[in-house]
């Protein structure tokens, strides 16, 4: 991973409609995985989706900074700022729609998080260069909470070289 400007790691999280139960407690629990590790999360989010995590942690334990999705991808686009990693949440076209966004205007490594009933075919629909983590998670966030953590351990493997 590369640092910004003042040395600090961040990491972009981009959250759609929350139709599906498991994105809210799932990007806690990455902001969770990201802060344990030295990386400052940045939620981008429809305004349903921020609504949601400001109602998850009134405390802003772990939402140190939430931005409009399309204002972020506004700040990337004009070069005004872009990040180390940028995680997708993705449950429908749409999601890929902006992963794919993200593939080509951030320099970030991408992480496309396909979760609900038809993650794997959705999967199955990405042509662009990100790592996948997919797993059929509707209610339950346990599946892709397991593929997350395969991922986190990873970097705590590269991180330890």
């Amino acid at each position: 991973m590369t640092e910004n400007d003042n040395g600090e790691k961040t990491a972009l999280i981009l959250l759609g409609c929350p139709q599906v139960p498991v994105q809210t407690s799932m990007a806690l629990y990455l902001m969770h995985g990201l802060k344990q590790r030295g990386i400052r999360p940045v939620i981008a989010g429809t305004t349903a989706a921020r609504k949601l995590m400001e109602v998850a942690d009134p405390g802003r334990y772990y939402l140190d900074e939430m931005t409009d999705l399309d204002d972020a991808i506004d700040e990337i686009t004009g070069k005004q700022r872009d990040f180390d990693l940028c995680f997708v949440f993705i449950h429908n076209d749409s999601g890929i729609a902006y992963a794919g966004t993200m593939a080509y205007i951030s320099k970030a490594r991408l992480y496309a998080l396909l979760f609900g009933e038809h993650a794997e075919e959705l999967a199955g629909e990405i042509e662009f260069p990100c790592e996948v983590v997919a797993a059929k998670a509707v209610h339950n966030p346990m599946p892709l909470k397991r593929r997350l953590d395969e991922v986190m351990q990873q970097w705590a493997a590269v991180s330890k070289r």
